[in-house]
C-alpha cells in the first residue's frame, strides 16, 4: 500500500507538469540550422532555378535586368582581377588604397556566379574563380577608419559568389576553396562579427550581414547565431515602431539611453514614427545600406530555415514605405528632419517588397511604386546588385 506523502508528490507533480504546459513559453532561441542550405546566401537554389526559368523564357522585369547585368562591366570575361595584400580605407574611403578595386571585384564574382547559373556558360564560372582565386592568395587585412564597414561591404558579396559556385559549378579546385574559406575566416571575419555598437546603424548591419554570409560559407553555427542575435538587437534601434515607447532604444550596451541621447543619435530628430530610421535625417543613401542589409539578412536567415520575416515584417513595412513615400516626391513636413530630406535611397527595395508583399501578401502601396519605377534596380557599386533579377516576384 502506497505511504500518504506518495500520493501528495505525485500530486504536486502532477500539479507542476499543468502549470508548466500551460504557461506562456519563451520565443525559441535563435539556432543555427542542423544542416545549412547552399547555394544559401541572399539566393537559393530554387530562387536561381526560378530566375534562369525566366529569363529563358524572355519575361520580364527578368529578362530586362538579366540584359542589364550581362551588359555590365561587372560581368567582363576580360575583368583582371586587383588584389592587394593590405586594403586601406579612411574616412569616406579617403585614402582608397584597394578600396574600390575590393568591392567591385567581389561584386564581379557574385555578377559572373549568376551569368554562370543563368547561361551555363562555364567561362563565367572560371572567371568568379580567377577573381576569388586572386584574392584569397593575396589579402591580409583592412586597415584605417572605415575597414569595419569596407570588409562589410566587401564580405556581404564575396560568399554569395562563393556559394553559387562551390555548389553549383564543379571546377572550383579543393585548394580555391579552402583558401577562400581561409580568407574569409581570418581577415574578414574578425572584422565583422562583433559589430560596431556606436557608429550609424548601416555600419553594423552591412557588417552582420557580411558575418552571416560568411557563417553560411563557413558553416560556422557559432558565428550564424551570434550575427542573428546582433540583428535582431539592433534591429529595433535602426527602425522605430512607436510600440517600442515614446523614443527608439539605443543600441544594446552602447551608453545610448537617455531621450536627449537618442535624439542625438538620431541626427537632432526628436519626433518619432513608425518606420523612421536612426538614419532618415542623415540622408537616404546611408538609410538605404541598412534597409538593403536589413532584408539580405532576413532573407538568408530564412534560406538557412530560420524565418525571420514575420517578426521583423511590421517594422520593415513602414520603414520602406515610409521612405519609399518620400523618395516619390511627398513633401516634407515641417516636424521630419526640419523639413528637407537628403533624397536618394537606391535599389534597395526589391527583396524586402518580394517578401512582405509577394510572399507574406502585405500591401505595400508606395513601396510598390517606387520597386517598379525603378526596376531594372542594378547596383549600388559597394554591395547591393541585380535584385530586380534575383527576388522581383520570385516566390521561392
Amino acid at each position: 500500500m502506497a505511504r500518504p506523502h506518495s500520493r501528495l508528490s505525485l500530486a504536486i507533480v502532477l500539479a507542476i507538469t499543468l502549470i508548466i504546459a500551460v504557461a506562456p513559453q519563451p520565443a525559441a532561441a535563435t539556432a543555427a540550422p542542423a544542416a545549412f542550405a547552399h547555394p544559401g546566401v541572399l539566393v537559393s537554389r530554387a530562387q536561381l532555378d526560378f530566375v534562369r526559368s525566366k529569363v529563358n523564357a524572355g519575361a520580364q522585369p527578368w529578362k530586362s535586368a538579366y540584359d542589364q547585368m550581362i551588359a555590365s562591366p561587372l560581368a567582363s570575361l576580360s575583368r583582371a582581377p586587383k588584389p592587394r595584400a593590405v586594403v586601406e580605407c579612411g574616412p569616406y574611403s579617403n585614402p582608397n588604397n584597394g578600396c574600390t578595386d575590393e568591392r567591385q571585384d567581389a561584386l564581379a564574382a557574385y555578377t559572373t556566379a549568376l551569368a554562370w547559373y543563368i547561361t551555363r556558360d562555364s567561362r563565367y564560372a572560371e572567371k568568379a574563380i580567377q577573381i576569388m582565386d586572386a584574392w584569397s592568395a593575396v589579402i591580409t587585412d583592412h586597415t584605417n577608419s572605415n575597414a569595419p564597414l569596407q570588409t562589410g561591404w566587401a564580405g556581404s558579396s564575396w560568399p554569395r559568389a562563393a556559394e553559387i559556385i562551390r555548389y553549383t559549378y564543379t571546377g572550383w579546385s579543393a585548394t580555391g576553396v579552402n583558401r577562400f574559406s581561409t580568407m574569409l575566416r581570418n581577415v574578414y571575419l574578425p572584422k565583422v562579427i562583433n559589430g560596431s555598437l556606436r557608429t550609424n546603424g548601416n555600419w553594423e548591419l552591412t557588417m552582420t550581414a557580411a558575418a552571416l554570409g560568411i557563417a553560411v560559407f563557413l558553416q560556422d553555427k557559432a558565428a550564424y547565431d551570434k550575427a542573428v542575435n546582433t540583428f535582431m538587437a539592433r534591429l529595433p534601434a535602426y527602425v522605430y515602431l512607436t510600440t517600442d515607447g515614446a523614443f527608439p532604444k539605443g543600441p544594446v550596451g552602447s551608453g545610448i539611453d537617455t531621450r536627449d541621447e537618442v535624439v542625438d543619435y538620431w541626427q537632432g530628430q526628436d519626433t518619432f514614427v513608425d518606420g523612421l530610421s536612426q538614419e532618415t535625417c542623415r540622408d537616404f543613401t546611408h538609410t538605404g545600406y541598412g534597409l538593403a542589409a536589413i532584408a539580405h539578412i532576413a532573407e538568408t536567415a530564412r534560406i538557412q530555415g530560420q524565418d525571420l520575416y514575420p517578426q521583423i515584417a511590421d517594422r520593415l513595412r513602414h520603414t520602406l514605405g515610409l521612405h519609399a513615400k518620400y523618395q516619390l516626391g511627398t513633401a516634407v513636413p515641417s516636424w521630419l528632419c526640419g523639413g528637407s530630406l537628403t533624397l536618394g535611397l537606391g535599389p534597395v527595395t526589391e527583396v524586402g517588397f518580394n517578401a512582405l508583399n509577394n510572399r507574406l501578401g502585405i500591401a505595400m502601396t508606395n513601396t510598390q511604386t517606387l520597386t517598379e519605377r525603378q526596376r531594372p534596380a542594378g547596383t549600388n557599386n559597394l554591395f547591393v546588385a541585380w535584385e530586380t533579377l534575383t527576388h522581383a516576384g520570385n516566390p521561392n
